[in-house]
Order: C-alpha cells, then sequence, then structure tokens
C-alpha cells in the first residue's frame, strides 16, 4: 500500500464516543485559544477526564502520561498507521493530483507497522550512527556560523526563522541525504505547508499546492536516488543503496527494497527539519524573557544541552500524535473499539505535575527532563532525535556566545501555522546591542 493511500479517501469518523467515554464537544486542538497557549487548557483537560472523546477530530483523546507510554508500548493493539492521513477528508482536485501513477511512496517510517517497521529501522538507525553525526557536526557549525554572521550583518532586529531557524535544519538533512545545495532553495519550496496537509484545515486550493509540491518533490527524490545508484559517495542515500544491493529482498524479513530506499529519502525531509526549526524557536523563546537563565547559559554554554531538553519537555515542537487501536481494547478505565483513532496529547503528558515538579516553571537545570514524551517511545521513538537536539545545542551555543544581549523584540504578536501536532512560531524577530563577540 502507498504511504499516501489514504489521501484518496476520507479517514473514517467515530460518529459517537465509544460507550462510557466522556466527551468534550465543544474543544479542538485547532482553537484558536489552543493555538496560542495549548497548556493550561491541556491541563485542565487531562484533570477533567484523562480520556476522552472530542468530536471534531472523530478522536479519542488520551493526556496522561502512563496512558500515552501504554500506547507506544504495544503496537501490535495501537498501530501507527494513521499518523500521517488528513486530519480531515481532502478535497477531490488534491486527491486527483496524488493519484498520478508515478507518485507511488510507500509507508517505511512513523506510519509503517511490524514487522516491517522494525526491519527498515535497522537501515535508518544506522544512518544515524556517531559516525555519520559526528560527520555531521562541523558542518553544522560551520554553516551555523555563516547564517548567523549574514543575520548580524543585516543589523537588528532580524527574523530568526528565515536568517536561520529554516534554512539551518533544512539544509542539513539535505546534506544528511546527499542533496547539492544547489537544489536547496527548490526543495525547500516543496517541502513547505507539509503540515497543514496532514495536520490541518487547508483549502481546497492550498491542498492542492501542496500535492503538486509533494508530487514534485517524489519525481525529485527517485531521480536522485537513481543518480546515487550509479554514483556512491559518503552519504546517508547511498548507505541504503548500499544495503538494498547487499538484501535487496523485503520478504525475506531483512531486505530493504529500491522503492522502500526511494520512500525513505522522501520522507526524511519534512521529518528532519521542520521540527528543529521550531524547537530552535521555541528555546529562545524560552530562554530569552528569563534572563537570569539566558546569562546562565551565556557564562556556561555547557549548559545549552539541557536548555535543549526542557523545551522539549516545556514547549515541545511536537504536543500530539496519533495512533489507532487494532482490537477492541481498554485504555485509562474506557472501553475502546478496534478502528479507534487515538489523539496522543503530548502537551499535558509533559507538563504533569506527578511526573514533573512545578511543571509550568521552565528550569534548565531541572533533574531529568528528558522524561518528556516529545520524541515518542518504544518501537518508534524518533530516530532523529540525536540530530535534532544536536542541530539545537550548536545553535544555541553559539547564539549565546556571538550574542549575549540577545533578546525578543517587545510587543510582537506571535502566531502559529494552525494544526494538531506541531508547534513553533510563523516568525521570531530577535533584537540584540552592539557589535557581536
Amino acid at each position: 500500500m502507498s504511504e499516501h493511500s489514504s489521501y484518496h479517501e476520507a479517514p473514517d469518523t467515530l460518529a459517537t464516543p465509544p460507550p462510557g467515554c466522556p466527551m468534550h464537544a465543544n474543544w479542538s486542538p485547532l482553537d484558536d485559544d489552543y493555538l496560542v497557549d495549548p497548556y493550561p487548557i491541556a491541563n485542565a483537560l487531562r484533570d477533567e477526564h484523562p480520556v476522552f472523546y472530542a468530536p471534531d477530530l472523530g478522536h479519542v483523546v488520551v493526556t496522561r502520561m502512563e496512558d500515552i507510554d501504554e500506547v507506544f508500548m504495544n503496537p501490535d493493539v495501537y498501530a501507527s498507521t494513521n499518523v500521517q492521513d488528513p486530519i480531515y477528508p481532502l478535497a477531490d482536485e488534491a486527491a486527483a493530483v496524488l493519484a498520478t501513477p508515478d507518485f507511488n511512496p510507500v509507508a517505511v517510517m512513523s506510519n509503517k507497522p511490524e514487522p516491517d517497521h522494525g526491519r527498515i529501522r535497522v537501515y535508518t538507525r544506522q544512518g544515524f550512527s556517531n559516525r555519520r553525526l559526528k560527520s555531521l557536526e562541523g558542518y553544522m557549525g560551520d554553516r551555523a556560523t555563516v547564517l548567523l554572521d549574514q543575520m548580524v550583518a543585516n543589523g537588528s532586529p532580524a527574523e530568526f526563522v528565515k536568517a536561520l531557524a529554516f534554512p539551518l535544519p533544512a539544509e542539513i538533512v539535505f546534506r544528511f541525504l546527499g542533496f547539492p545545495p544547489e537544489d536547496d532553495v527548490m526543495v525547500k519550496s516543496w517541502c513547505a505547508n507539509r503540515r497543514a496537509f496532514s495536520w490541518g484545515m487547508p483549502t481546497a486550493e492550498e491542498q492542492v499546492e501542496i500535492a503538486e509540491g509533494m508530487v514534485s518533490y517524489w519525481r525529485y527524490c527517485r531521480d536522485f536516488v537513481a543518480q546515487r545508484r550509479d554514483e556512491r559517495t559518503d552519504d546517508f542515500t547511498s548507505e541504503l543503496l548500499d544495503a538494498h544491493d547487499a538484501d535487496p529482498d523485503p520478504t525475506n524479513g531483512t531486505g530493504l527494497s529500491y522503492q522502500e530506499v526511494e520512500s525513505i529519502v522522501y520522507g526524511f525531509s519534512f521529518a528532519g527539519h521542520d521540527p528543529v526549526t521550531a524547537l530552535l524557536c521555541n528555546t529562545l523563546l524560552c530562554l530569552l524573557p528569563r534572563r537570569d537563565q539566558w546569562d546562565a547559559l551565556c557564562a556556561d554554554p555547557s549548559l545549552a544541552a539541557a536548555a535543549v531538553e526542557e523545551t522539549l519537555r516545556y514547549e515541545s515542537s511536537q504536543i500530539s500524535w496519533r495512533r489507532v487501536t487494532t482490537q477492541d481494547t481498554t485504555l485509562g478505565g474506557i472501553d475502546l473499539p478496534a478502528g479507534t483513532r487515538l489523539y496522543l496529547n503530548f502537551a499535558s503528558a509533559n507538563h504533569q505535575p506527578d511526573l514533573f515538579e512545578n511543571p509550568e516553571t521552565f528550569d534548565i537545570h531541572r533533574h531529568r527532563p528528558n522524561r518528556h514524551i516529545s520524541f515518542g517511545k518504544g518501537i518508534h521513538f524518533c530516530v532523529g532525535n540525536g540530530l535534532a537536539r544536536m542541530e539545537a545545542r550548536i545553535a544555541l551555543e553559539l547564539l549565546s556566545q556571538r550574542l549575549p544581549s540577545l533578546r525578543l523584540v517587545e510587543d510582537q504578536q506571535l502566531t502559529y501555522f494552525p494544526n494538531i501536532t506541531f508547534r513553533g512560531p510563523d516568525a521570531l524577530h530577535l533584537e540584540w546591542e552592539g557589535d557581536p563577540a
């Protein structure tokens, strides 16, 4: 089945909650007040009904860490097959674009169930080896320095998303895959607005534009993999092709097909950089208003990793994920029939007071902030978590050492692209004093 075959159909929606399941008829993660600040609302929802039905989504919402853990750790009962599906039905015009015969990526990562997920994950995990990450670390620092130099040269104030937070993680994942730098602008344009497609409520016209970009990007990835098939180099795509050559038959339980290589390259584009853009912005949004913590980081850049980890808990760039039940089961005391779609609310779980002392306080000295759920858990724990953490740490070290006077522009109105899962500001305006270090 194509990874995107479900785009051609409207997702199934439960018209009524499962028997005995509480319902919040007036709540949606796309509500304006929730998009502005989800945490107080998510906490109240968790405290009132840990498991409840949201009719606007057609999902049962799971809010407590222990129940989310149970879902992640039991993939045979709670399948990942719906995580990339559009939350709302696609317009016929967009479905027609994606129905083109040569748009045929297959599920390989977050929406691939066992046993194939484990087979493919062996190869993707190898791509994020310490050797590969170490080889990228120098490039990350060099490229971040160039982008920061350009931002400083253009003068204060600056818009951070455009200047650094978007281009840096995008270019890193493109180098990781092996895409040539001269293609960056084109590839970035195709990756834009994927959040809207699967996790938002785009108009029919927007859906068609995004779908056309997805098809163009798939064709680019397919052509790139074909080129790498004949001209190998030291990049992740070449590693995947080497693995395919060594064991090309997935039906034996260990091999990797050529179409799966194409699909892995295609899938890593969005997953590999858009959430990191949000993480870079969210880290500054947490640190800069708290000058004692920012000053502590400037004095001791080794605190950068802890600051990133606390941001992942306190203001995560991914505040939900999805699953669907494969059989009748019980979760949080609620009986769920097979086919129940679940919305896992990371925002409420990461602020759970019995797990995190003073959870509404941002503290870079917090003990064990990495108990958060922002990268998932179990077999679907984010394979790129090390890369994301490294990118954010390097950028934060550089910013704190070069621009200790950095601060948020006052009275700016932050806006967040309306979607149910990914959270980061559309723009972030920064200013500083004097010349950089």
